[in-house]
């Protein structure tokens, strides 16, 4: 099945590729107004994008849930052996939620097609056999239940609505639109309202747009402020994210104490808590400190 993926994902990023350098971005002073960018580098960029995120679930396998309101200290060391990824998918596969559930909404796409209906995409996590967690267990109950997207996400349906699910696997949706945030956007649309409604919703936009908007720009300062764009600008979730941006400002040589203002202003949602920490290690100071 994975070969069959890539392969689509191959192709599809090609036409992404061609529709990404006709395409008029917004003018901005960061942004070029059209892009074209190698079918090579394309393919090493989605490549990478994969194997990114796998490393990263396996890299945290050790230290998940064991420090909660908490740094881990520079002198605790994170093994991190060869196999480890094989040992975690063998022992403890449910560590990789992040990417088998997007990799099922990938073979949607592969089997159905781009308009692929979201009863698709809800049926097929809904009967896999693999476990679940909070809100995505929750919508995998609604579906077999007869309430189907976007009820199955929604607050009144869903009591973790506001939780990381969709967060944490909305990279599908930027490594398929190369240099397109706002059709990264469409299809969080769909698909992430099938279990998340909210800041549950818009840390998985979020996500989706930054990834989106890493094919056409390496200044992490672009992609995090850009993103940001697809986010309504009244909500809770994009006023979190902007003062991120403004404490990074404030002390741009010491993560730590972005990280600390995070904790101090007492956010305990879920799903922004989860994009305050991703923020804050994106930032450029944060990746020379760590």
């Amino acid at each position: 099945m994975m070969n069959k993926i890539l392969l689509f994902l191959a192709i599809g990023f090609a036409t992404g590729m061609l529709s990404c350098s006709q395409q008029t971005l917004e003018k901005t002073d960061s942004l070029p107004q059209t892009y074209t960018i190698s079918q090579e580098r394309l393919l090493d960029k989605i490549k990478g994008g994969w194997a990114g995120q796998t490393i990263g679930v396996a890299y945290g396998g050790p230290t998940e849930f064991r420090y909660r309101s908490a740094m881990i200290q520079d002198y605790v060391p994170i093994s991190y052996a060869d196999g480890c990824i094989k040992n975690y998918f063998k022992h403890a596969p449910g560590l990789f939620d992040d990417i088998y559930m997007d990799l099922t909404f990938v073979e949607v796409f592969d089997r159905l097609g781009i308009d692929a209906p979201v009863d698709s995409f809800a049926h097929a996590f809904a009967h896999a056999d693999y476990g679940l967690w909070h809100a995505n267990q929750a919508a995998r109950y609604n579906i077999l239940n007869g309430i189907m997207p976007p009820a199955s996400g929604h607050w009144l349906n869903n009591p973790h609505a506001d939780d990381i699910d969709y967060q944490i696997e909305a990279d599908f949706a930027g490594l398929m639109t190369p240099g397109m945030p706002n059709t990264a956007s469409e299809i969080s649309d769909k698909i992430g309202h099938i279990m998340n409604y909210g800041d549950g919703w818009y840390g998985g936009v979020y996500i989706g747009a930054m990834y989106s908007l890493a094919f056409i720009s390496d200044d992490i300062n672009i992609v995090v402020q850009e993103a940001l764009k697809t986010i309504p600008e009244n909500s809770r979730f994009h006023q979190c994210m902007n003062d991120v941006i403004q404490w990074h400002r404030q002390y741009p040589n010491d993560w730590k104490q972005t990280w600390a203002e995070c904790e101090k202003n007492g956010i305990r949602i879920s799903a922004v808590l989860k994009g305050l920490y991703f923020h804050t290690i994106l930032m450029p100071s944060s990746i020379a400190h760590t």
